[in-house]
């Protein structure tokens, strides 16, 4: 991308809405794993061949696939889910496409039994815009500390 010194205000503005919304695209992801909503999930990937790498949950090449080990492992009843990701860096590539570096804390209870768990790592993505608006079309998350116990409810 261009020097911001040598674009023009129009040039400027269409940056840094493609950055919104860009941030809207992850927040929604996040608050989408947080609330169950599979569809909502599934529309923050882009359509074909793409790239979600899990580490040990698995590397997944289409949405579906991801979607479906998903559905398994989270939308029950007894497991609650907080997804929180901040301190990005989004860096426009090109007027389509895009990456970007998120810091991850999730926390998970499992209500029945009160076994709990936080991650802390990062997200490494790659975003383009599609017909549909920005999409993910790579996210690779790097866990560095991992903590498990039980509430004190359990």
């Amino acid at each position: 991308m261009q020097s911001t010194d040598t674009l023009t205000i129009e040039q400027r503005l269409q940056q840094l809405e493609a950055l919104e919304q860009i941030r809207q695209l992850k927040h929604r992801y996040l608050n989408a794993c947080d609330r169950k909503a599979v569809e909502d999930i599934r529309e923050c990937f882009a359509l074909g061949p793409i790239r979600i790498d899990y580490g040990e949950l698995g590397v997944f090449h289409d949405r579906d696939s991801f979607i479906e080990l998903y559905t398994r492992l989270a939308c029950q009843p007894n497991v609650i889910d907080l997804h929180h990701g901040s301190n990005p860096e989004i860096i426009l590539e090109s007027a389509t496409e895009a990456r970007g570096r998120w810091a991850l804390y999730y926390f998970n209870l499992e209500a029945q039994s009160g076994i709990t768990r936080q991650l802390g790592g990062l997200y490494e993505d790659r975003y383009r815009l599609t017909e549909a608006g920005w999409r993910i079309v790579e996210t690779c998350s790097h866990i560095h500390s991992v903590v498990e116990g039980r509430s004190l409810s359990g």
